[in-house]
């Protein structure tokens, strides 16, 4: 008989999720691994028959984590189905709540929720492993860590209304213009955060150097990835185009409103959320990924110089394009922070930012479908939304970094647990002295 290994829920993820290893009954052969969603949300459902001015409003609360994306995507959807134009500051502002969620989600997921695992060593006690700990033993960076995600989400409370479920988008751009006074403020304070964010790269560069064996040998899968980027390949998390990345480095780029053209979604007999795929390959060989790898892997650049030199500097260390190793995962989120925290010092020093003309007055609603896309900080989200003449949302499509990475993350988990339990991996890779012991 198989033995079966069960961990539910896995922690530190939103939403709820559990993993399932089968082993021969000799523990030597894996047999299959899994990720599961083990809930649904229906959203999609929650929506239908609502105006749709308030799905902007009701989205949100999809993620606790991530609300601003899923507060700018639907916004767009009924935007681009009604015919409706925004004027320039709006969709600046927009960008500057979007970047400031990016600045401190990235940052909590670095510091607290992969920082304990590499101070602390991945095999340490797991009561030690968490961000309690890393604030009492090492409390000048925790300190820093700390002012740094503070900073990103007073700047979504003060553009947004409030920091977790933002209620400031709406159909024609925004409800109120972002004041000369919190402008001031942010910019005071700029500086600083710049410098945090330096030395944030500093302690990530240490990680990488320290965790080599391990970056460079460990879950290095070749898959296809899923991002947004501009046009000329721009690295932009607001409004750019549809861009998948082949396992070779080829690169695709579509409207969003192509959507359903690239991907596919096949649903599983284990899972509550469907592994999406490229359609051009089909399933399972067209699994993507996406978030701050993906993101990487499907940009030419960055928009933002420091952000820029850093990704050269990834690219070149590992030496490898598309980049297949999923612990720089975490190098992929630090290049974004410093791009987030880069853009929001341009955003604050633009002066149409504070500028009164952030709504089109004559949105009427029309028959239409529309599509939004921004990139959230764990991936690409979609949201397809279709209007009846009233201005009733009579249909809901949404593609959540979730669905993208879920087929993705069966193929890493599978992986990786072939490497330990096949290949007795662990007893090659070399890991460095804990920081903090």
């Amino acid at each position: 008989m198989p033995k079966i290994y069960e961990v539910e829920p896995v922690t530190r993820l939103e939403g709820h999720g559990g993993l399932i290893l089968k082993v021969s009954d000799d523990g030597k052969k894996v047999l299959d691994a899994q990720f599961n969603v083990t809930t649904t949300r229906f959203f999609e459902k929650f929506v239908e028959g609502r105006f749709m001015e308030h799905v902007p409003r009701i989205t949100p609360r999809i993620c606790g984590i991530c609300p601003i994306p899923h507060h700018i995507a639907p916004t767009k959807a009924v935007e681009d189905a009604w015919n409706v134009k925004i004027p320039p500051a709006a969709f600046k502002v927009r960008e500057l709540l979007l970047q400031a969620k990016q600045y401190s989600s990235h940052l909590l997921h670095f510091y607290a929720l992969a920082a304990p695992d590499f101070i602390y060593g991945p095999f340490a006690d797991p009561a030690k492993r968490n961000v309690v700990s890393i604030l009492k033993d090492l409390p000048a960076e925790g300190k820093m860590a700390l002012e740094m995600m503070e900073y990103g989400q007073a700047l979504c409370a003060a553009i947004g209304g409030k920091s977790v479920h933002p209620i400031v988008s709406i159909p024609g751009g925004l409800k109120n213009p972002f004041s000369e006074e919190h402008r001031d403020f942010f910019l005071k304070d700029w500086e600083r955060q710049v410098e945090y964010t330096k030395k944030t790269v500093e302690i990530a560069l240490k990680v990488v150097t320290d965790y080599w064996d391990v970056v460079a040998n460990v879950g290095v899968v070749p898959t296809w990835y899923l991002g947004v980027a501009k046009e000329d390949g721009t690295h932009d998390i607001h409004d750019g185009m549809l861009s998948i990345c082949n396992p070779e480095g080829k690169i695709k780029r579509y409207k969003p409103q192509k959507y359903l053209e690239v991907i596919g979604e096949h649903v599983t007999s284990h899972n509550y959320g469907t592994h999406t795929f490229i359609k051009e390959v089909g399933y399972p060989e067209g699994v993507y990924q996406t978030g701050p790898l993906g993101m990487i892997n499907v940009a030419e650049r960055m928009n933002t110089p420091l952000a820029d030199a850093a990704l050269k500097e990834m690219r070149d260390k590992i030496g490898t394009n598309p980049i297949h190793n999923v612990f720089a995962f975490h190098w992929a989120r630090i290049i974004e922070t410093v791009a987030a925290i880069e853009n929001i010092g341009n955003l604050l020093k633009d002066p149409d930012i504070v500028s009164t003309d952030i709504k089109t007055m004559d949105v009427e609603p029309i028959a239409g479908r529309g599509v939004g896309m921004v990139e959230a900080p764990r991936g690409t989200l979609i949201y397809d939304l279709t209007s009846d003449e009233k201005g009733i949302c009579r249909k809901a499509n949404l593609l959540v970094a979730t669905n993208h990475n879920l087929g993705g993350i069966d193929k890493l988990v599978t992986h990786v647990a072939k490497q330990i339990i096949e290949q007795d991996a662990l007893k090659s890779i070399k890991l460095p002295d804990p920081w903090v012991k």
